[in-house]
């Protein structure tokens, strides 16, 4: 998926706390896992901070881009209504 999100504010000066995505802002309850990862490309390796978050109505897995400080959903674990 890896759609850009906004990172609106962050616990710690390192965990997500709200995000906006498609214009809506969502309240991270919990951080349920977080890894890092560094995909090799050519020359260079993109190192990505990776973060499984809870909201009132769905887990997500977000990811910062550590080089250009972007973020993106990369997808929908689970949606609860």
């Amino acid at each position: 998926m890896d759609e850009p999100i906004q990172v609106c504010e962050k616990r710690y000066n390192y965990f997500p706390k709200t995000f906006r995505w498609r214009g809506q802002l969502h309240h991270v309850r919990a951080v349920e896992r977080c890894w890092t990862t560094t995909q090799r490309r050519w020359l260079n390796a993109i190192e990505r901070h990776c973060f499984r978050v809870r909201t009132v109505n769905a887990t997500y897995d977000l990811v910062q881009e550590l080089d250009r400080d972007a973020w993106f959903l990369h997808r929908v674990v689970e949606v609860r209504e």
